[in-house]
């Protein structure tokens, strides 16, 4: 998955999670033309193709949103086609109305850039999102992803759609994770994890330190006190949305992040999959 695209060939950062096909694809938090929140859980059941872009008042976008509605058109009912960008809700309304873009449901990161972190699409630099197609199926397994690698080229839309056909005929796939990747809330008397189960979990987490076997910790080291703070506020969405919350200590350019299960006095599965995440952050 890149990690770097140009614009009009100078360099730019993507941060956020890095993600694979094959894997469960997160959920996130966009806004409609109407202020209301949607998330991957409102299209349930559909195959979506997710197509992202920058901006709507650039030529290549406005392209990519009418030429993706059009397509839209003609695609079976089990399909779903999604254009996410971070213009405010209003201007993309307006869009939409003079456009008559109606078999594209269009989005807004606005205001968590969920979207852009879930996916590593967010431009550190700009606070834009790349531009992009993804293709997730029923199961909600991410079959396809697509960077575009210089911000102003377009989308290869034959290569997407023959993807999206290739998804209808075979729409079945196991995550090949094999494992949940997300925090699970917990209810009620919940046991905190044996010293040999704390062990296994660690082994696939370089640099987490178990502390008296009900806590684990790490810490991370940046260049400045604000790319500290930068890779703080990502952990920190994140964290929101797992409904994990670490404890997140700040000083200068270092970052210490420590987990634990409050409910069970220790350490839950839980603890390890907020960990794998937060290192499959890139900032």
């Amino acid at each position: 998955m890149l990690s770097k695209i140009t614009f009009k060939a100078n360099p730019l950062t993507l941060v956020g999670r890095q993600i694979d096909t094959g894997s469960i694809a997160p959920d996130f938090r966009v806004v409609d033309k109407d202020l209301n929140e949607a998330g991957l859980v409102d299209f349930k059941g559909k195959i979506k193709l997710i197509s992202s872009f920058p901006s709507i008042d650039t030529p290549v976008c406005d392209l990519q949103v009418k030429e993706f509605n059009k397509k839209a058109a003609s695609l079976s009912a089990d399909i779903v086609v999604i254009g996410i960008s971070k213009d405010l809700p209003f201007a993309q309304s307006r869009f939409c109305s003079l456009n008559e873009i109606k078999n594209e449901v269009i989005f807004s990161d606005y205001k968590y850039s969920s979207f852009g972190i879930n996916y590593g699409l967010l431009i550190k630099e700009l606070n834009l999102l790349a531009r992009s197609v993804l293709i997730i199926d029923k199961n909600d397994i991410l079959r396809y992803f697509k960077i575009v690698p210089e911000l102003t080229q377009a989308v290869d839309y034959q290569e997407a759609l023959g993807n999206l056909e290739a998804v209808l005929k075979s729409p079945n796939l196991i995550d090949k994770q094999g494992k949940v990747i997300r925090c699970i809330p917990c209810e009620g008397v919940v046991p905190a994890l044996a010293r040999a189960e704390i062990e296994k979990a660690l082994s696939g987490l370089p640099g987490w330190e178990v502390i008296e076997d009900k806590k684990i910790t790490k810490e991370f080291k940046f260049k400045d006190f604000i790319e500290a703070k930068y890779f703080l506020d990502l952990v920190a969405l994140i964290a929101e949305e797992q409904g994990h919350h670490p404890t997140l200590t700040l000083i200068y350019n270092k970052l210490k992040i420590t987990l634990t299960t409050h409910a069970a006095g220790g350490l839950t599965a839980n603890d390890f999959i907020m960990a794998g995440i937060i290192d499959r952050l890139s900032a």
